[in-house]
Parts: C-alpha cells; structure tokens; sequence
C-alpha cells in the first residue's frame, strides 16, 4: 500500500470544468492540487466522443473559455477535433497537465470532522488527503446503455456512440443506430452513405431544425485577431442572441409554437413518405427535449437504404433485434445513440461527509440538491461543477462553468482569509434555494411540455437545468454570502 497523497485541493476530471478550476487556482496563487484523470489524455467529454461528425451545438466563440477566446476556429460550430486540440494547448499553455494523475479514477471519500480533511481513494488504492475537493466530472461521461435482454449474445460489433469503435467497417454492412438523440443526428447522416442499411430505432423524435455548418472564411478569422473588439463584440452577441431564448423556454412556453412551425415545415420539406413524416413528427412542444439542428438528418432517413423503426425493442438476438410486433430485424452492427447516466451520475462516486451523511444515499432519496448548484449541506469543502441544476437549454454551459469557479475560488479564499478550516451550506438555506429553484422551473417548458427527458430526476422533478438567464446565475455566484455558510475550525 503505498501512503496517501496530501494536497490542498483535490480536483477531479479535465474537462472544461476541471482544467478551469485548475487556472483558477494557479492565478490565485495556489500550486497545491492535484487533478484526477480516469483517461490517459485531458479533454474530458472532447476526448471521448469521436464519433463521425462530432461537433459542438453551441457556436464555438462562446463555448470558450472567456480568459482564453480564438480568433482562428474554423466553423462557428467546431467539430470534435478542433475543441479537443483547444484543450490540450489551454492545458500546456497554463501549466496545468503537470498537476494532472493520469489513469486515475476516483471511487469513494469521506470527510474525517477532526482532521478536517477530505480522504479520497481511487480504484487503484491510491489514498489522497485534501482539505478541498472538486467535482468536476461532469455529467456527460458515463454511457447509457439499455439492458435488452440477450444483447450479450449479439455475434457482431455493438457499441455506444461515446466509445466510437473506430476499428468497425460499416461499408455495406446492416447497421442498427438506437436511439435519436444529439449523437445519432449527427452520426447519422455521416454513416449513411457508408452503410448497406440503416435502422433507426426511435422512442421519440427529436425537435431537428435547419443548420447549415458553414466555415468561418480565413479573412474572417484575420478581423478577428486584426481589429480590436471585434471578436468579444461578436461573443457578446452571440451571448446575448442566446439569452433570448430563455424566455420563451421558462416563462411563455407557447411562443416556442413558432419553432415547432418551422420544424414541421423542414420535415415537410425533406421527407418524401408521408407516413415518414408522421414518426419523425414530434407530438411535444419544442424545447421539452434538447434543440437539434443538422441539415442532413433528415436527408440521411429519406432514402430506400433507411428504415425508421419506432415499434419498441423486445429482444436481441444473435443476428438481430426483435421489437415488440415479432419481427426480427437482421443486423451486422449496433451502435447505441443512447446517452448518459445524468441524474444518477452522482452514483458513481461515494462520498460520506459530516457524520457520515452519505450523499450517494441522500440524493437517490431527495433528488440531487445543492446549494447554487455548487456546495452541498454536510459536505464541508465540497464544491460540484456542472452540479444540479446549473445545466442549460439555450446558450454554452461553458458560461455556466466559469461562474462556479469564480465561486469556488472565493469559497477556498473565504476559508483561508477568516482562518478557518472548512465551510458548509446551512441545510435551511440550500433547501429554501432548491424550493425556489423547483418553483421557477414548474412553468418551463422542460415541465410543461409534455415530453419524458433525461432533465428529470426518477422523482419526476428537473434536477438538471438552470431555470432563467445566465446572467441572474452569474450576479447570484459572483460574492460567497457566508451567512449562507457554516464555518468549521479554526485553522
């Protein structure tokens, strides 16, 4: 057994957030961290999903770090491999791989009330003792994956759109793609032309709207780095053209019947088959699910080679799917377009605090609950990035990010300049948060909209987006009220 680690904080995952975090800390003056990488590479969500076609939804200029924009992104939505190589040169340029613990892969902690320390273990053994601790892993890291019964007989390649098996020839072959969310419209249209046959099975269309990827010319790029700004006045109307949205999706839900307008005419417009167009036709109001745009998915799905499947899945067999009406589908290949555990990723890391409050068992029960999103009542010097609700459905979570670590790195400064060991929210001040939070979010569209979304928790309650404008969560974490806080200890 080798013997523990001490740091002064403890950050796990380098994703946006993790790598973030890890800045944030280092221009506060802090080198004392360690960050905890379950992969052999930082980029967290952009090195993991490198599935044909893969591309940022929100337009790359605001999905950015704001201390560190680019002039030179090369379509105003980037694809997979340019954000990626972002990441990577923020994390050399600011000197932070070096704090990096590759191969890591944090498994449980608990909070010891004398030492006032964290002690993290990682699957590995390895002990870390920390007086803060960062999660920054996200919630789109672990795969969903249905459990059909005798998928573990299927005799082909069958694998989640997150763990791209690069190594599969799809030419010519019968590919099956469940699921039609965010991945699948955007692979899709990429494998088609590849692939003998495509079976799309769908639970429930998506809300798809026309978006055509165009490049950003090189003299566009040069302004952009050229003349003084250009670039942040561009990122700001970008933002802003974005907050307008949120109106709509948290108040007047029924404005949103103009976008459904313009969908059902796309669909009109590019699916030849009536029938066609009646599965690919949402029944739900826009914005309930996630907003998709592409201008080839519905290309992709009108013609002969493709076949929507909306009948439910029974079964897998050794050379197919069997759904629910007795037909068995022959398949060479499935590929799962299925998403992430969201509301339960928090099941993946057992942490217990103060006295033992063990929060794996506290958020199965309650739902997922924090306070701003970010600290939780009984885990002292815990902060969650990408905590509940703090998610977004109409502008970059990246806006979102920064806002926690400014919080963040006023908490660990509070802690430290009041001479104290630790902070915690008070329980009745999270709960009073968390009763307004859900109060708000009755009348979005994310409740009202008459759709079943991976936005709710198994309570049936939205533990996953923020409800109303960025900008009233960045004024509501730019200042850590401490009377919203326990202090513990003197240090």
């Amino acid at each position: 057994m080798t013997d523990p680690i001490r740091t002064g904080t403890v950050i796990i995952g380098s994703g946006f957030s993790g790598l973030g975090m890890g800045i944030a800390l280092k221009t506060d003056g802090h080198d004392d961290f360690v960050i905890l990488e379950k992969a052999g590479e930082v980029g967290g969500t952009w090195r993991d999903n490198t599935y044909p076609g893969a591309a940022c939804d929100v337009p790359t200029h605001l999905y950015s770090y704001s201390f560190e924009p680019r002039s030179n992104w090369k379509n105003l939505w980037s694809y997979q491999p340019e954000i990626f190589d972002y990441l990577r040169e923020v994390a050399d340029k600011y000197q932070v791989r070096r704090h990096v613990q590759f191969h890591k892969v944090a498994e449980r902690g608990y909070w010891d009330a004398e030492e006032m320390r964290w002690h993290l273990f990682t699957t590995d053994g390895q002990e870390y003792v920390a007086q803060f601790v960062v999660s920054a892993i996200g919630a789109l890291h672990i795969p969903s994956i249905p459990s059909f019964t005798g998928l573990d007989e299927f005799a082909g390649p069958a694998f989640h759109s997150a763990e791209w098996d690069h190594n599969v020839d799809l030419t010519g072959k019968r590919v099956a793609v469940i699921g039609t969310g965010a991945s699948a419209v955007q692979f899709v249209p990429e494998i088609i032309d590849e692939v003998g046959e495509l079976q799309l099975y769908q639970r429930t269309p998506p809300w798809v709207l026309p978006r055509q990827n165009a490049p950003i010319p090189e003299s566009v790029q040069s302004a952009f780095a050229a003349v003084p700004g250009l670039r942040k006045t561009f990122r700001n109307g970008l933002y802003w053209g974005a907050e307008a949205g949120a109106y709509a999706m948290n108040n007047r839900p029924a404005l949103l019947k103009g976008v459904e307008l313009v969908g059902k005419r796309f669909i009109k417009s590019q699916i030849d088959d009536p029938e066609l167009r009646r599965k690919l036709t949402p029944d739900y109001r826009a914005g309930c699910k996630r907003l998709l745009g592409s201008n080839t998915y519905y290309r992709a799905l009108n013609q002969p080679k493709s076949q929507v499947i909306t009948e439910s899945i029974a079964r897998v067999t050794a050379t197919g799917i069997v759904t629910a009406d007795g037909i068995e589908h022959a398949a060479d290949v499935i590929i799962f377009g299925t998403g992430f555990h969201v509301t339960d990723s928090f099941e993946s890391l057992s942490i217990k605090g103060a006295d033992g409050a063990d929060l794996v068992d506290r958020f199965r029960r309650e739902g997922p609950q924090a306070h701003r999103g970010i600290t939780v009542a009984d885990m002292p010097n815990a902060f969650f990035l990408l905590g509940p609700n703090t998610g977004l459905g109409h502008t970059s979570i990246v806006f979102m990010i920064e806002s926690q670590i400014h919080y963040v790195s006023q908490a660990i400064r509070q802690v430290r300049q009041n001479r104290v060991q630790a902070l915690v929210p008070r329980r009745a001040v999270q709960a009073e948060y968390n009763y307004d939070l859900q109060r708000r979010l009755a009348r979005s569209v994310w409740n009202t909209g008459g759709c079943s979304s991976w936005y709710l928790d198994a309570h049936g309650n939205n533990r996953t987006l923020w409800p109303g404008y960025t900008w009233r969560y960045w004024l509501s974490t730019r200042n850590v009220r401490l009377d919203e806080y326990e202090l513990l200890g003197a240090a």
